[in-house]
């Protein structure tokens, strides 16, 4: 058998440990947006003050259909879906500077160019470097070509301006696809797993779907049932903490240090899939 190569030797130093604990690895200085159903702010600050660790103003706005411009955010949720988002990123990343794209309002629905007006917002105006999107519209849902095509030139977009946009996969993946989440590359996709640290993950390729992230949350009346939902913000919150290290990564680059991490060894493989 052949000794170790120059690239083991490099995959030893970068270890999990070593970089995602690093006491400066907190998400300081990066700005994150959950594209999803909105956050209920005082929840998740009361949530954090009471344990020691106070997050930074949570900002953001609520897009509507046919509406040229978005509302102002008051700091609630359409439903809890994005509270528990939320509070995952601010778990593994607590102080990065959150921003809650509220798309989806009572009705629990959304179109597609609601989520393109919210993600070019996220990037012209709050200048994030990491768009969460929990979310996705299945195949046959999304069979028009031209508005399927609308959404991958916004994903694109966001890639070419330095962002890191995260997706869900369809929780019954591999067997159903979802956009835009089958975008992949340029975005990361994400599948549920069960780890027994929430910064461990894996790589996974299957079906455009990259990685496996822990797939339960810690708020929320549904946050212990294993979801694509919540292990994207796990792999968000990560990248966010890698960021907070050396804030001039590119897209490609965080994806490149994820992979190195997995292959480093002590991210290993998920308790269940």
């Amino acid at each position: 058998m052949s000794g170790p190569t120059v690239f083991d030797e490099l995959f030893a130093l970068l270890t999990p440990d070593r970089l995602l604990k690093d006491p400066r690895a907190t998400g300081e200085g990066v700005s994150v947006a959950v594209i999803d159903s909105g956050v209920e702010r005082a929840v998740l600050e009361e949530k954090f003050r009471a344990a020691g660790r106070p997050i930074n103003p949570i900002d953001g706005a609520v897009f509507r259909p046919n509406e040229p411009a978005p509302r102002p955010y008051d700091g609630h949720q359409s439903s809890p879906h994005g509270t528990t988002v939320a509070d995952i990123i601010l778990t593994m990343a607590p102080r990065v500077r959150l921003y809650s794209a509220d798309i989806f309002g009572p009705a629990g629905t959304c179109e597609v160019e609601t989520v393109i007006a919210a993600l070019r917002h996220a990037i012209d105006v709050w200048k994030v470097k990491v768009v969460n999107l929990s979310l996705g519209v299945p195949e046959h849902k999304l069979q028009q070509l031209p508005r399927r095509q609308l959404l991958h030139r916004a994903i694109e977009e966001a890639y070419f301006r330095d962002v890191l946009v995260f997706a869900a996969a369809h929780n019954e993946h591999p067997f159903t696809r979802s956009y835009p989440a089958a975008f992949a590359p340029p975005l990361i996709s994400v599948d549920k797993g069960l780890f027994d640290d929430p910064l461990r993950f894996a790589y996974r390729l299957r079906e455009h779907v990259e990685f496996q992230a822990h797939g339960r949350g810690y708020l929320g009346p549904f946050a212990r049932e294993p979801a694509t939902s919540w292990a994207t913000p796990h792999l968000a919150g990560i990248a966010a903490r890698i960021l907070s290290l050396k804030p001039d990564l590119k897209p490609f680059e965080i994806k490149t240090v994820l992979y190195w991490l997995f292959r480093a060894g002590a991210n290993g493989r998920p308790v269940t899939a």
